[in-house]
């Protein structure tokens, strides 16, 4: 889908007892789209081309905003059990939790999946049925809209609310925008096709400075899903940028446990972060379905307690482990070197674009903290950071000291 193309409507044809007949507990969690000479199920990935890729540099909106009063929505005065919660993005890290929590508030969950999900694609459909239990699962694509919609129009079902958990698995630049923004106006334009009233969009913090081409594609992503608000009094967003996972941390618990130094760039103080967990990002992702405080607002949220540098983090390690402290302290302009060489490179091999990327990314996240930034001061506040939830960095490390980190594998996105 070209970054030009316009929005357009469907009229779906879908009744209400048809919806409830088909989540009803009686009925297995499984969507079967209905055979067909163009049968849906099971669905094929295919590659897109992204036609127009221009370097976005959008500003970034630091601090919550408002561009009205929340729309008079008639799906929020309906209870969890009669809303329809569209979730992409279900099988990802996040997506999963996000899942899970919206299925044990008792919304009606619609969760689009690929048929292969899972870091490079190893989780079968049965695994994915499994993981997703309680919620109804679509296999479709969406990174291609017709695709989409059609799975959609398929269901005989409307939607009230769209919940993106997409993001981009390598950060390379194709990908990117790829996922972080043409999908991700897919399950826009899909969603509001068949109904939905409200998208919450799973963004991140980092986009308040911008040098990165996810970043780019995420705040282009974000400034259309606004103008799409101010052309609809009726549609309403929430937007959440979180800081650092517990999991983007976890990388060097194994190692400072083996008795191994902890690295670190610069003095350990260049990059801190409010790291929030899992679940506490999606109780708070699922109160943007209904709370009112929540409605048309760019929303930048922590975990508890104070931000913690790489210092503190590995400190904090080092006392859990029993260790004594060992750092290795490896000076950022290393990584500038690598990167200035990657750039002057990829003017000649072109192949090696992806490769400078992700030595720019390596570099921001050595360098820039997971805070509240003000662009006139160029300073982070942790102060400014707004907290939520209640599960701290020091419980997810004594849990993998102790457990390891089953299930936390960063793969693809190892670079971060």
């Amino acid at each position: 889908m070209s970054t030009s193309a316009l929005f357009y409507t469907i009229t779906p044809t879908y009744s209400t007892s048809t919806f409830k007949n088909l989540l009803s507990p009686h009925s297995p969690h499984k969507i079967q789209l209905n055979p067909s000479p163009f049968s849906l199920l099971p669905l094929h990935l295919s590659k897109t081309h992204i036609q127009n890729r221009k370097r976005f540099n959008l500003a970034a909106t630091s601090t919550p905003i408002t561009l009205n009063s929340p729309p008079k929505s008639s799906f929020r005065d309906k209870p969890p059990k009669d809303i329809n919660v569209l979730v992409v993005g279900s099988t990802g890290y996040i997506g999963n939790f996000v899942v899970k929590e919206l299925v044990n508030r008792g919304f009606n969950v619609i969760a689009v999946c690929r048929e292969r999900s899972g870091i490079r694609g190893k989780n079968s459909k049965e695994d994915t049925l499994s993981k997703l239990n309680g919620a109804n699962v679509c296999f479709s694509d969406v990174t291609q809209l017709d695709v989409l919609q059609e799975s959609l129009k398929t269901l005989g079902v409307s939607i009230d609310v769209v919940v993106s958990c997409l993001a981009s698995r390598s950060g390379g630049v194709k990908d990117s925008w790829k996922i972080d923004y043409e999908a991700t106006k897919n399950s826009l334009v899909a969603g509001k096709s068949f109904g939905a009233k409200h998208f919450v969009l799973l963004s991140a913090i980092c986009v308040q400075k911008p040098l990165l081409e996810f970043q780019r594609a995420k705040l282009k992503f974000e400034a259309e899903l606004v103008e799409e608000v101010e052309k609809d009094d009726g549609f309403s967003y929430s937007i959440v940028r979180p800081t650092a996972f517990f999991k983007s941390l976890g990388g060097q618990v194994e190692l400072v446990k083996d008795g191994k130094p902890y690295v670190m760039f610069g003095d350990g103080k260049l990059c801190a972060c409010k790291p929030i967990s899992e679940p506490d990002l999606a109780s708070f992702i699922a109160d943007c379905v209904l709370k009112p405080d929540k409605i048309n607002k760019i929303l930048p949220i922590g975990g508890p307690g104070k931000a913690l540098t790489p210092l503190e983090q590995g400190e904090m390690l080092f006392r859990l482990a029993g260790k004594k402290p060992n750092f290795i302290k490896v000076p950022i302009e290393i990584m500038d070197f690598v990167i200035g060489i990657l750039d002057f490179l990829v003017n000649i091999f072109p192949s090696l674009e992806d490769a400078a990327e992700f030595g720019k990314i390596g570099r921001y996240y050595a360098a820039e903290s997971m805070l509240i930034y003000d662009p006139e001061t160029k300073q982070y506040s942790d102060e400014g950071t707004p907290s939520y939830g209640k599960d701290t960095l020091e419980d997810f490390f004594k849990k993998v000291l102790e457990e390891g980190m089953a299930g936390q594998e960063l793969g693809e996105q190892t670079i971060f």
